[in-house]
């Protein structure tokens, strides 16, 4: 069994509801706030999610403010409610804060949203922490990148819809590629969700993200995770998520997905019309054939 890097920690967090640290400011506060930005994302009303999700399906979604990239995810979401509903969800959320490990998981308890509270799928948890993530509760205590996804699973998926948080940074390759994989091994057979929580390009003229942006994103399309890093750290990328965006296209590869697809694409820029420094926004569809 592979451990990934765990550094010294000197305290935990204790805390089997985590309360939200974003509501009302990344999405709105209260509960009926939260459902008309819902249905005006997704255009007046809940995606029809008919059937079961019948095997592994993946998402990239970005993590900004609902009023900068909530349209982009929204549109990450229904091509996700679309395949079905799944029996559980992993998040893979991008590390800001530092806290934790490279990669860190959360084993049990629940996530508070305005919503509802979504319940970490333990049994899930534990399988993983058994092929090696660790556990560091601290690395979710102010994060933003997974608690912003639970509203659009809530809305579309049900409000207890069991989910496992896991923080990744942006530590070595061959340790993304060997946790991608043991996760790919591990929901193999699982009707599971995995979403990689990352927004693009950061603060450069529009122009620039968006041709920088299409080169990473092309490689994501390839299912390239080696070519998809090294891009990275050689044009020195701002891409926040690009370890968990890493795992999840090992964890692709580990499944024989094939099938990818560039749902939607927007910068900041769209929205407040200054493209003199934006961000960029992706919603990615990955699967395998038939999903």
């Amino acid at each position: 069994m592979r451990r990934f890097p765990t550094p010294s920690y000197n305290g935990t967090m204790v805390s089997k509801v985590r309360e939200p640290v974003v509501a009302g400011a990344f999405y709105p506060g209260t509960r009926a706030g939260l459902l008309r930005t819902m249905e005006g994302l997704f255009g007046g009303g809940r995606p029809e999610t008919a059937r079961s999700l019948s095997r592994p399906f993946g998402l990239v979604v970005p993590h900004a403010g609902y009023m900068y990239s909530g349209k982009v995810a929204a549109d990450g979401y229904r091509e996700a409610a679309r395949a079905g509903t799944p029996e559980e969800v992993v998040i893979l959320g991008t590390n800001h804060t530092g806290l934790g490990y490279p990669i860190s998981i959360a084993r049990d308890g629940a996530w508070r949203t305005p919503l509802g509270d979504a319940p970490i799928a333990a049994d899930l948890a534990d399988r993983l922490v058994e092929r090696g993530f660790p556990i560091a509760e601290e690395a979710f205590a102010r994060e933003h990148s997974i608690e912003v996804q639970l509203p659009f699973l809530q809305y579309l998926f049900g409000e207890e819809i069991p989910f496992v948080p896991i923080c990744v940074s942006f530590p070595r390759l061959n340790d993304l590629v060997a946790a991608g994989e043991a996760l790919g091994e591990v929901v193999r057979d699982d009707a599971v969700l995995l979403v990689a929580s990352s927004d693009f390009t950061h603060y450069e003229p529009d122009g620039i993200a968006r041709r920088l942006d299409q080169e990473a994103i092309e490689l994501i399309l390839r299912f390239d995770a080696v070519g998809f890093y090294r891009l990275v750290l050689e044009k020195r990328l701002s891409i926040c998520g690009a370890g968990a965006i890493t795992l999840l296209l090992a964890a692709a590869r580990k499944l024989g997905w094939g099938e990818a697809q560039l749902v939607s694409y927007a910068t900041s820029g769209d929205i407040t019309g200054d493209r003199s420094a934006v961000v960029g926004y992706a919603a990615i569809a990955l699967s395998g054939e038939g999903s």
